[in-house]
């Protein structure tokens, strides 16, 4: 079941997001409390995070110019989601989770140039784009007290405020998305809170997904993705609405 769940997951979160709505509650059916499911299923994130970025690199969309200035704030706001969410209870992260996507399914849908600029757009720095740091500072923030939904904070970050087309933008958010999961492993590691056998089965499954997720990307329009994106912001609203 972790493996094929690890699959589905990979192939979402290389292309839009919100595969941690399927993990995480497969994670706890298996009985892992929910702080350790929340740490344990980083180690599956940061698999396909990896392969992904890799993948995406080998098919030339990884930008590398810029993402030392990307990835500082990313970081930063990392380790102290990370913190918070080891320490602190967790009642609030069903609202946030569902704000986060709710707001990324509106904009896709009324402002749509926001997350997917028209095809030459060119893409702005980060000294160019001074707000996109501090939405790149949230999405850590966000990414390392709860991993689910990150991709959508990432994607209006890195497509909104900095104009990258949809398939750079998956290939940076997956770079994005592996640095705030190891900033936040670190923390979960020295808190105990990682179970290791179930984490790694999961990982092979999101491996597996991440590379079918980038032969998708790489082939599909811009306005697939798109759809896409809007598609999953939705389930993935829907999923955290109606989860106990």
């Amino acid at each position: 079941m972790l493996v094929f769940v690890g699959l589905i997951a990979g192939i979402i979160n290389t292309l839009a997001g919100g595969g941690s709505n399927l993990t995480l509650p497969a994670l706890m059916l298996m009985g892992l409390p929910a702080d350790v499911a929340n740490a344990t299923n980083r180690l599956g994130v940061l698999a396909q995070s990896v392969t992904g970025a890799k993948d995406f690199d080998r098919h030339g969309q990884l930008v590398r110019h810029d993402l030392l200035g990307i990835l500082k704030p990313t970081l930063l706001g990392s380790l102290l989601g990370a913190v918070v969410a080891a320490f602190a209870p967790s009642e609030w992260l069903k609202p946030a989770l569902l704000f986060a996507m709710v707001s990324m399914a509106l904009v896709i849908l009324i402002r749509p140039n926001v997350v997917a600029p028209p095809l030459g757009t060119p893409a702005l720095s980060m000294a160019d784009s001074p707000n996109a740091k501090w939405t790149l500072f949230f999405a850590g923030v966000y990414g390392g007290f709860v991993q689910a939904g990150v991709g959508f904070i990432l994607i209006a970050a890195l497509a909104g405020s900095l104009r990258y087309d949809l398939v750079k933008t998956n290939a940076i958010k997956m770079v994005c998305t592996a640095a705030l999961t190891v900033a936040a492993l670190a923390v979960f590691i020295w808190q105990g809170l990682v179970a290791w056998l179930p984490g790694l089965i999961l990982a092979l499954g999101t491996v597996v997904g991440a590379k079918i997720g980038v032969r998708i990307a790489i082939k599909a329009s811009p306005k697939g993705l798109k759809w896409f994106l809007f598609i999953m912001t939705l389930v993935a609203s829907a999923a955290a609405l109606l989860k106990d």
